[in-house]
């Protein structure tokens, strides 16, 4: 099959940890990836940001990423790209003239709407990952939302008119129901993780006290970092660690790093509390195995990568009922799940851990079995091919024959 992967904003060559690279940048350099193994071509089209860069590259995993000429050759905000999301879909429309494929998996909804323009002309089926929708964000964050406010106007009419759409977790897809998108339309395809980069072996980074507690993500306020660190102060002889960069507006001053710093010293935990800063996915693993338990404290989390690479490396994970946490956190097999973000919760949550390395070791391993069997970036894919299948199966039959 050949497969037309639109994802305007996050590049699969962008270097994972750094501050233009999230979550959505590994999924699906991952999925490209794992669908060429798989025997399918993939080309990925991205948004040129950089004058110096070639229009087409070709991966060491074998997918293409085209480079989309859609306004100025420079980085620009997800939101800053929608003004030149029409000059991104008259390429698509013409490059798949010359290019033809089978099928598009749109990433994200501003990506939907250049693909399903441009795919219309064609009579491809679109497949859309939304990677967590407007409707929710705006639920948990009300008016510190910054999203455009016609998005979820949008999402509702891309997701009516997509061939199906990919869920990243039960609570997504019951947000799809509601939004009124038949439930036979809707796959819930998790993310993965790469069992090869993150496991139980290999070297730890070293700590600075008895217990580690470790965080990982963007310095964003409503990923809860304040939570772990107002945790601290009833857990003794415990450090507070955590890999992560400002973003956006905020690259600047960094003012929630700034924010978090104040809040350590306001709770006497000043000297336990670290912020690494921007780390290389490849040196993430050796922070994760250092860890007696990792954090995740969101108020709100479309799916969330790094308790699935927690697990592969062997560490509970204690985490907040939320989002896709929901689905790949096991309470009381895996880690724990707090259905609030208050401190001494989590805290009583992570205590017991920090006790019995026993029982460490114990949810560990069982953490580690999980990711490696529900959640490697290959059945990822065959998940997402089922999904295609469903979505166009006389498209995906052709393909099947002319490969055979």
């Amino acid at each position: 099959m050949r497969i037309a992967m639109v994802s305007a904003h996050a590049s699969p060559l962008a270097e994972p940890g750094s501050p233009e690279a999230g979550g959505r940048n590994v999924h699906v350099a991952a999925l490209s990836a794992a669908l060429v193994r798989a025997g399918h071509q993939v080309t990925v089209y991205t948004r040129r940001d950089d004058p110096h860069t070639r229009t087409e590259v070709v991966t060491r995993e074998g997918y293409i990423v085209v480079h989309v000429p859609a306004g100025p050759a420079a980085p620009l905000s997800r939101d800053q790209i929608l003004p030149h999301l029409g000059e991104f879909g008259t390429f698509l429309r013409k490059h798949w003239s010359l290019h033809p494929a089978d099928l598009v998996h749109a990433h994200y909804w501003s990506s939907a709407l250049a693909a399903e323009l441009a795919a219309r002309s064609h009579r491809l089926p679109v497949v859309v990952s939304f990677h967590g929708l407007g409707t929710i964000r705006r639920r948990h964050q009300g008016l510190a939302d910054t999203s455009p406010r016609s998005r979820i106007r949008f999402e509702r009419l891309i997701a009516l008119r997509a061939a199906h759409v990919l869920a990243s977790c039960s609570d997504e897809a019951a947000e799809l129901v509601r939004m009124g998108v038949p439930r036979f339309r809707t796959s819930v395809v998790p993310g993965g993780v790469d069992t090869a980069q993150f496991s139980g072996t290999g070297g730890k980074a070293s700590r600075g006290a008895k217990h580690r507690l470790f965080g990982a993500g963007r310095l964003l306020r409503r990923k809860g970092f304040d939570v772990g660190i107002r945790a601290l102060s009833d857990l003794p002889d415990t450090e507070l660690v955590i890999a992560g960069s400002a973003v956006g507006d905020d690259l600047d001053d960094d003012g929630e790093g700034r924010r978090l710093r104040r809040v350590a010293v306001e709770h006497g935990v000043h000297e336990r509390f670290r912020i690494l800063g921007p780390v290389s996915h490849a040196a993430m693993a050796r922070l994760y195995r250092s860890a007696d338990v990792v954090l995740c404290t969101p108020w709100f989390e479309p799916f969330g990568l790094v308790p699935l690479e927690a697990m592969a490396c062997r560490t509970p994970v204690v985490a907040t009922a939320v989002g896709g946490m929901r689905d790949t956190v096991v309470d009381g097999v895996t880690g724990r799940l707090v259905e609030t973000t208050d401190p001494a919760e989590v805290a009583r949550a992570v205590r017991p851990l920090l006790e019995d390395p026993t029982l460490r070791d114990t949810w560990g391993a069982a953490a580690d079995d999980r990711a490696r069997s529900g959640y490697n970036w290959d059945r990822v894919a065959a998940a997402t091919l089922h999904a295609y299948h469903r979505a166009a199966p006389d498209r995906a039959a052709d393909a099947v024959a002319v490969a055979r």
